[in-house]
């Protein structure tokens, strides 16, 4: 690059808003002539300066500057064809506008640059609307098909999010949160759900999905928290089954704990050949234990004979 090139682009170099290879050419030829190292630190110190003054900013400048700007895009857009858009020309052009020095450069420049970003760059990128800006979206693309005119269709499935509030009562969130304890598949947003459900477990919809996820939920902190929820249903033939069987297949050592101290709140008959089987099979010294003192206590044998 000479010297005339380098000094053009020192204001957009002092911004950052040049490409990664102009930017390197432009160090490259300040690191060998010192006259155009001189006019970066010029235009620092006059930018820097600009920066100090107290003016107040005039209300009806940024309306101004960006009215200019939209114009400048129109013009800009109808004289080329539509081969895609230079957001980084217009931003160059913008500079070359009449701005009366009342605000700060820097100032003026992140006016342009979040003008375009915020209501040039979607109607241009597919026609978002700002209303479509409002809400979290997810999106997966599905296909992407350019053809010869330089056009590119993409196939997007998006997904809007929505909040839905009200009471457990209502039979809207009542669904939701048994529908995100069988199906979320953030064992977070489970336990949070099994949290408010647990409250109602007298419900039998509300006991019947507790049971499913102390007995097939894969994590185990969704487990503890769903015995937790079932603690004061011991005495239920269905949340006793469940408890037993919990605690014999169960992997989790924490969840075998729970779940006999949860059937030691309502020992019966029905449990002591689960019990027996605990004893020949359980390493937990602690569920051994108390097991043994539940067998002890309804008089039945320690092992099956």
């Amino acid at each position: 690059m000479n010297c005339a090139e380098v000094v053009k682009q020192i204001p957009m170099y002092g911004y950052g808003e040049i490409s990664a290879e102009m930017e390197e050419r432009i160090e490259s030829h300040l690191t060998e002539c010192e006259a155009c190292r001189e006019e970066l630190a010029r235009h620092r110190a006059f930018v820097d300066l600009l920066d100090e003054r107290d003016e107040p900013i005039d209300p009806t400048l940024l309306t101004t500057c960006r009215a200019d700007l939209r114009r400048q895009i129109v013009a800009e857009t109808a004289s080329r064809p539509h081969t895609g858009w230079n957001w980084l020309g217009s931003v160059r052009g913008f500079t070359a506008f009449h701005i009366p020095f009342r605000v700060p450069v820097g100032a003026i420049a992140l006016v342009a640059i979040g003008w375009i970003g915020a209501h040039y760059a979607p109607a241009r990128f597919g026609g978002v609307e700002t209303a479509g800006l409002v809400q979290p979206m997810f999106s997966n693309v599905q296909s992407v098909q350019p053809d010869s005119s330089g056009n590119v269709s993409i196939a997007v499935d998006e997904v809007h999010r929505r909040v839905v509030s009200g009471t457990f009562d209502d039979p809207r969130i009542r669904e939701l949160l048994l529908s995100a304890v069988r199906e979320e598949s953030n064992p977070g947003v489970r336990v949070e759900s099994i949290a408010v459900l647990k409250d109602s477990a007298d419900l039998q919809v509300v006991r019947q999905a507790l049971i499913d996820a102390v007995s097939h939920d894969p994590n185990p902190g969704v487990r503890l928290k769903a015995l937790e929820g079932l603690k004061q249903y011991a005495s239920d033939a269905a949340v006793r089954k469940a408890l037993a069987n919990v605690l014999l297949k169960d992997d989790n050592a924490g969840v075998r704990v729970q779940a006999i101290d949860v059937l030691t709140a309502h020992s019966d008959d029905s449990i002591v050949g689960v019990l027996q089987d605990v004893m020949q099979k359980e390493d937990d010294s602690y569920i051994r234990a108390r097991a043994r003192n539940l067998l002890e206590a309804m008089r039945a044998s320690i092992g099956t004979y």
